[in-house]
């Protein structure tokens, strides 16, 4: 059973501030991301703002997939991290 956007943006929030609150994480986090990113920009009860913030927060999962050193990624994006976390609660 799929879960609902609002479970959907909950579970990225929690795993946005986890990367931002232990400065670590793992290449299957960032590939959860992009997956529940994906699932909410198709979904039409998310909003255009919230939309925005999503872009942004799909390219930080991909380029994390991909880089070399995942810890030096999250914490290089610390800023990015705290307002989107901060965001996607108001949206959630």
């Amino acid at each position: 059973m799929p879960i609902n956007h609002t479970d959907q943006l909950n579970l990225l929030k929690d795993i946005l501030q986890n990367h931002q609150e232990d400065c670590c994480g793992s290449v299957s986090e960032c590939e959860q991301i992009e997956r529940l990113v994906k699932s909410l920009m198709v979904n039409e009860n998310v909003s255009t703002e919230a939309k925005s913030i999503l872009n942004q927060v799909y390219s930080y999962g991909q380029s994390g997939k991909y880089t070399q050193d995942l810890n030096t990624h999250i914490e290089s994006h610390q800023d990015q991290l705290s307002d989107w976390v901060d965001t996607i609660g108001q949206y959630s």
